[in-house]
């Protein structure tokens, strides 16, 4: 497996994305959706891959629900950063990320298509993401305690 390193602005999100070496190119879907539009939501996933993410402060990381709400967008509140989003399908996570937050990750890597999901059923959507979205998904969440001055 290939190790991404990655995460937003700040530092409040980083993740590690384990990528399988066997795929010698990232395919990267655009989304058209007026949110990814937005925030330069460019994802990737495997069914192979692994994200393993932790959040240093749950405070500053709700999550985003829009639409048919399927899906959970992780967008750092103090940066601004769309890093990753999940969907829980059947007791479990399956993730997409935004290869717009790896590290160290030639761009000439990345097969990029623009994908259009309107007017696909909440029962399509979420069985085409049990299929290709990344299954092993673990989000270590710390809170960090609010300091009080005197």
């Amino acid at each position: 497996m290939q190790r991404i390193e990655g995460g937003c602005h700040c530092g409040t999100i980083r993740y590690e994305f384990l990528w399988p070496l066997d795929a010698a190119e990232i395919p990267v879907r655009a989304c058209s959706c007026s949110f990814c539009m937005k925030h330069r939501g460019t994802y990737t996933s495997h069914p192979q891959a692994e994200l393993h993410a932790t959040i240093t402060d749950t405070v500053r990381v709700p999550t985003y629900r829009f639409g048919h709400e399927t899906a959970d967008f992780y967008v750092c509140a103090r940066c601004g950063v769309l890093t990753f989003a999940v969907s829980r399908i059947a007791e479990r996570d399956y993730a997409v990320v935004n290869v717009h937050t790896f590290e160290h990750i030639d761009p000439a890597n990345f097969t990029t298509r623009v994908t259009d999901f309107d007017g696909e059923t909440p029962d399509s959507r979420l069985a085409r993401r049990k299929r290709t979205w990344t299954p092993t998904v673990q989000i270590t969440r710390a809170r960090k305690e609010e300091s009080t001055q005197c």
